[in-house]
């Protein structure tokens, strides 16, 4: 039996919205992985914390992808304590998958800053890295996280499940123009954010109460 592949999506969703689901579907039919999961961050160490908690971030994101067997949530970094490290995260799925392709998907905002990620050095070694561009966004890396990108590129998306880790693909996507921090601003000022989320989130924020 071959090693899964796996692809990860991180973020906070807060809440999830359909340009988050819209993104990761162009990515899951790029890329053909075994498996495409969500990740939640518990405690994201490089932004402010977000409005509503943990577990009910969780809870929208599995609402969201209830009818959607091709995604599934991983509530690793939820239920670990401390500050959501992405090199901590790859290192338990690593240790879970020592043979699978793992690969991770971050923006390209997220890619130009990531010499400030801790241990980012340590992250091609333990997954590939797929930066999903939309229309406008420009890379600007800073030298040394040029190096250590341009040293894994890879031009098919097929030669990721190739290895274990090590390649960094670029991976251009349209982009719905809906934003969460849109939705929460929506939603405070007392207007619908229907139609930006699905319904099933929709509901559960207004049961929770949240962002007014």
């Amino acid at each position: 039996m071959s090693a899964p592949s796996i692809v990860i999506l991180g973020g906070t969703f807060d809440p999830v919205h359909f340009g988050h689901l819209r993104a990761a579907e162009e990515i899951r039919e790029t890329l053909d992985m075994d498996e495409f999961r969500f990740l939640p961050c518990g405690q994201p160490p490089h932004r402010d914390a977000p409005h509503a908690s943990a577990s009910q971030r969780l809870e929208m994101l599995r609402l969201a992808l209830a009818d959607w067997p091709d995604f599934t949530v991983d509530d690793r970094e939820v239920l670990r304590q401390g500050p959501s490290y992405m090199v901590d995260t790859l290192s338990d799925f690593r240790t879970e998958y020592p043979d699978a392709a793992l690969v991770l998907v971050i923006g390209q905002d997220a890619a130009n800053s990531l010499d400030h990620w801790h241990r980012w050095r340590a992250l091609p070694g333990l997954a590939h890295l797929v930066i999903m561009s939309r229309h406008g966004d420009t890379a600007r890396y800073p030298k040394a996280v040029e190096d250590v990108l341009l040293a894994g590129k890879a031009d098919r998306p097929r030669s990721l499940a190739d290895s274990p880790a090590g390649r960094v693909l670029n991976v251009a996507i349209d982009s719905l123009p809906v934003s969460a921090s849109a939705i929460r601003a929506l939603i405070s000022s007392g207007r619908s954010a229907r139609f930006l989320v699905p319904d099933p989130v929709l509901r559960y924020i207004q049961q929770q109460g949240l962002y007014g």
